[in-house]
């Protein structure tokens, strides 16, 4: 036969650890959603990927800036060398990111930096956060 308060000293451990666990899993914010959101996006252009970049811009933008091929093969003839957060700041359902680029012309090998700005916008229906202001321009002012 069991003891009853032998049972309960280590029942009762056991509960408190799994209301921990529990209060733990609560649902993403807002925040931890634009978190996320910026470090694909941001992957996405390190890596190479405008595509999948271009399908993080919003949808309203997308559809007044078509990708065009011309634009896409512009795109591959760079590779990013970096790509660093240099200072972020958000309000409401609105967010900026401005960051350090390195970019290198494939053809002449010559790598420069630029500065860019992310503007981010949530859109509460789809519990998303699009980027507003487009792709990078690496051929600003050339």
């Amino acid at each position: 036969m069991t003891n009853p308060r032998r049972a309960l000293r280590w029942l009762l451990p056991m509960l408190a650890c799994l209301m921990v666990v529990l209060g733990c899993a609560s649902p993403r914010g807002k925040g931890n959603v634009l978190q996320e959101a910026q470090y694909a996006y941001s992957a996405a252009i390190r890596w190479g990927n405008f595509e999948g970049a271009y399908g993080m811009l919003d949808p309203a933008y997308r559809e007044a800036n078509p990708l065009t091929t011309l634009q896409l093969e512009r795109y591959e003839q760079v590779q990013v060398s970096s790509y660093r957060d240099v200072g972020a700041q958000a309000a409401g359902d609105e967010a900026r990111r401005d960051i350090q680029i390195g970019v290198i012309n494939r053809n002449t090998m010559a790598e420069r930096g630029l500065r860019y700005s992310e503007m981010w916008r949530y859109d509460p229906e789809t519990k998303r956060w699009w980027v507003t202001g487009g792709l990078p321009d690496f051929w600003a002012g050339e």
